[in-house]
């Protein structure tokens, strides 16, 4: 059977050193899972990249350096924000639009789960360090394997496909266990409100810091992730999960 396309727009429109050195973690990570990647410049026309959207059976939307212009979810910019990308944002909304209309898969991670939240009219926390008392350093990076762990929500889509990798049980309370997962961290900004048709999937334990939501529609995959699976497609068996999931319904496409 023909692998599915997955779509995913270059990670920054004008930092060319993050997105040459981030972009083939991702498409690794797509190639590796069993799916096509199908890399979206940025500087197309809109009318290009919609071609490009209807071709492809998924949407994957990387991490990036900017953060999403806080105009756009009614915030007062905090001077600690990044400067936006207006580029990677009309790509990213015209694959999202493309994927909602269709009912297409979508994997948000980072960055991404960031802009898919600011479509769907939630808003985000602009600067951790500053704005949530918190011990924890979630833009530790790549150098961190490990940076501190995420409580996933034993009711959701997330839990059922974790449930079968190595991820390790936690108790919260005696009636309740959420399925604990060390992840990688290399972000400041997160999920303040969820937007619409968005519920919140997994929290950061040490600071209740939003690292997970996912879509409410059944039938319709769409997870964002404020961790990065990619980084761990060749030997961390929660990051193959994921993504082995996520291209698995583009296959069904």
């Amino acid at each position: 059977m023909p692998r599915p396309k997955i779509a995913i727009p270059v990670p920054h429109s004008y930092r060319p050193d993050y997105a040459q050195r981030s972009l083939p973690q991702y498409v690794h990570a797509v190639e590796a899972a069993g799916g096509e990647a199908v890399v979206i410049q940025l500087d197309q026309t809109s009318e290009a990249i919609a071609r490009q959207a209807t071709a492809c059976q998924g949407v994957l939307l990387p991490g990036s350096s900017a953060d999403v212009d806080s105009q756009k979810y009614g915030a007062e910019r905090n001077p600690l924000t990044n400067a936006g990308d207006k580029l990677r944002d009309a790509a990213d909304e015209l694959l999202l639009q493309d994927a909602h209309n269709m009912h297409k898969p979508i994997l948000a991670i980072c960055y991404g789960m960031q802009s898919l939240n600011v479509w769907r009219t939630g808003s985000l926390v602009q600067d951790i360090p500053t704005q949530v008392k918190t011990k924890i350093d979630h833009s530790a990076g790549r150098e961190v394997a490990k940076a501190h762990k995420v409580l996933v929500d034993p009711v959701s889509n997330l839990a059922g496909i974790l449930s079968n990798s190595s991820c390790e049980q936690i108790a919260v309370t005696p009636e309740l266990k959420g399925i604990g997962l060390p992840v990688n961290s290399s972000h400041h900004q997160a999920v303040e409100r969820a937007g619409d048709g968005l519920r919140v999937v997994a929290r950061c334990p040490d600071d209740n810091v939003i690292e997970a939501v996912e879509g409410t529609q059944p039938g319709h995959f769409v997870v964002g992730v404020q961790w990065h699976p990619e980084r761990g497609i060749d030997d961390d068996a929660p990051s193959q999960a994921l993504l082995n999931a996520f291209v698995r319904a583009a296959a069904k496409k």
